[in-house]
């Protein structure tokens, strides 16, 4: 770089050289000198000037650097929590897609939907019914379990109304499509059935609960004990009024869980063992199918007032083989919208009467022809259904 000094001296080298015969006389030479300096003066200033401007510039800098230096360090910190997010959620994503996978059921129905309904359904347009299905495979190892609990809920986007029926385990029908197990059973034993023959457990179990009530099931979800387990300890329990005090085995410990008649707040192992119960004398006139109700009514309530269904892990982790569904992430969360985040939210039950009878030495329970008739109209009404005469597959011979 050239200096403002040394361009001074070498325009003064250059004048007297290009005329090296130049006489300065007179006022010539005063202004030649005046000339070269007050060139001097202004780069004295000039230099003055832009040596305060760097001091200053150098200050500014210096008291600025720590909040650079605050910025740069927030700046990274936030990229780090950003890409920690980032790296979870991606990792959250693949485990419960994975663990969904594993618990997602094809039934093999043609357009997707019940061979009962003319058209397919939407979650958000139509009223819809759900199959729920409590399968009891400890005692098997995971192998040809069988329902032991089972339960239709209608749903209706339009009036954010829920109704629940429970179909009664021991009910006897004639199941079809089970190959040499073909006829008269108790209801649940279509689920074993199917896994026995191949037809596939929660497609004969389906198809046989829609033969007994008339109306086309969409979708189903089915949850064993583990699940079932899982679930409510995930929903941090359920509160439930018992109406009369009993005791029953925990399945997993074998010790006795007492069980008294006021509000009651029940962890997993607790509910299991509350809607499980049927051997007790109090099962006459506290039944399971009534506890059964209380206990979904109250999980719903539960579910909505922690306006949520659970965390993304505990998803992942009670889904896989502990339940089985055919319902896309897509329909779950839409449930979860439509339903669990209504104000408005209604939960009415339906109940269908009858009795205990032995027939062969076998204990069935015989539905009243009338209110399971009764029960089937109002289903049907709910899922806006042509009307038609009344058929089911129970059976009532004596």
């Amino acid at each position: 770089m050239f200096c403002e000094e040394c361009l001074i001296n070498a325009e003064k080298h250059f004048l007297y050289k290009k005329f090296p015969n130049l006489i300065v006389i007179g006022n010539l030479k005063e202004q030649l000198s005046s000339y070269f300096m007050k060139k001097m003066i202004l780069l004295q200033e000039f230099k003055h000037k832009r040596g305060f401007y760097m001091q200053r510039k150098s200050s500014r800098s210096k008291r600025t650097k720590p909040k650079n230096k605050i910025l740069k360090i927030s700046l990274l910190v936030i990229s780090m929590l950003l890409l920690t997010v980032t790296s979870y959620g991606a990792y959250a994503f693949v485990k419960f897609k994975n663990a969904y996978d594993s618990s997602k059921v094809d039934l093999d129905r043609e357009g997707n939907k019940s061979d009962l309904r003319e058209e397919d359904v939407s979650f958000t347009k139509d009223p819809i019914s759900i199959l729920l299905l409590g399968v009891e495979d400890y005692s098997s190892k995971a192998e040809n379990g069988r329902a032991d609990t089972q339960m239709v809920i209608t749903l209706d986007p339009d009036t954010s109304e829920i109704n629940l029926i429970t179909v009664p385990r021991d009910a006897r029908v004639n199941i079809e499509n089970a190959g040499e197990y073909t006829g008269i059973h108790k209801i649940n034993a279509a689920y074993n059935y199917g896994s026995i023959t191949g037809y596939g457990a929660i497609k004969l179990q389906l198809e046989t609960v829609e033969k007994f009530l008339n109306i086309p099931i969409d979708n189903f979800i089915a949850v064993n004990f583990d699940g079932f387990r899982d679930i409510v300890d995930a929903l941090g329990g359920v509160i439930i009024d018992v109406k009369e005090d009993f005791w029953e085995d925990n399945i997993y410990d074998k010790k006795r869980i007492e069980f008294h008649k006021g509000e009651a707040h029940l962890n997993g192992e607790e509910a299991l063992a509350f809607v499980r119960m049927r051997y007790r004398p109090v099962n006459a006139t506290y039944s399971r199918e009534e506890r059964q109700r209380q206990f979904l009514t109250a999980t719903i309530n539960q579910a909505k007032s922690t306006n949520t269904i659970f965390k993304i892990g505990q998803i992942a982790d009670i889904l896989g083989k502990n339940v089985e569904t055919d319902l896309n992430p897509k329909e779950i969360y839409a449930l979860q919208k439509q339903y669990l985040n209504s104000k408005n939210l209604s939960v009415k039950t339906l109940d269908i009467q009858g009795e205990d009878q032995y027939i062969n030495n076998v204990s069935y329970y015989i539905p009243d022809m009338e209110s399971l008739e009764k029960v089937s109209m109002k289903l049907r009404n709910i899922l806006e259904l042509k009307e038609e005469n009344f058929k089911t597959n129970a059976d009532i011979a004596r």
